[in-house]
């Protein structure tokens, strides 16, 4: 009898570490107010951070400038808007975005990357740096 309860002490730890296992593993991909998200922060300067893997990289710094330099709405431009009622297409400083499509285009202050919210037949709704912005269709 001995040698059958010292095999099922083992037995039942290993059972109980696997639940607690499954236990953390559910709290880990749960949704809710509680989760934990990742910030990441670009420097600005090599004094606030650097890349690991490159040290002497400008990259991020440089990644940084461009997402953060504001953008004079009158430089984009909307000279047309096509395609059918349920799925218009609108061409903005020469790129062509669709509802959702997000990209960068050109203008005078620099590249600018904007998202594509919602496409009328006289104007569009853009998001840039995290504000919306309509822009009307160019007149003729």
């Amino acid at each position: 009898m001995k040698k059958s309860s010292s095999l099922f002490l083992p037995l039942t730890l290993a059972v109980s570490m696997a639940a607690g296992t499954a236990a953390q593993a559910d709290d880990m991909t749960s949704t809710g107010p509680g989760q934990i998200q990742s910030v990441f922060i670009l420097p600005t300067n090599p004094r606030e951070g650097r890349d690991p893997f490159y040290p002497e990289s400008t990259r991020t710094i440089e990644a940084a400038a461009v997402a953060s330099h504001t953008v004079e709405i009158t430089d984009l431009k909307v000279p047309g808007i096509s395609g059918t009622p349920g799925h218009l297409l609108a061409i903005i400083n020469n790129h062509t975005f669709g509802v959702g499509d997000e990209g960068d285009v050109l203008t005078s202050s620099g590249r600018v990357n904007l998202r594509c919210l919602d496409i009328q037949p006289d104007y569009v709704l853009v998001e840039i740096n995290g504000q919306v912005h309509r822009i009307n269709l160019a007149s003729p």
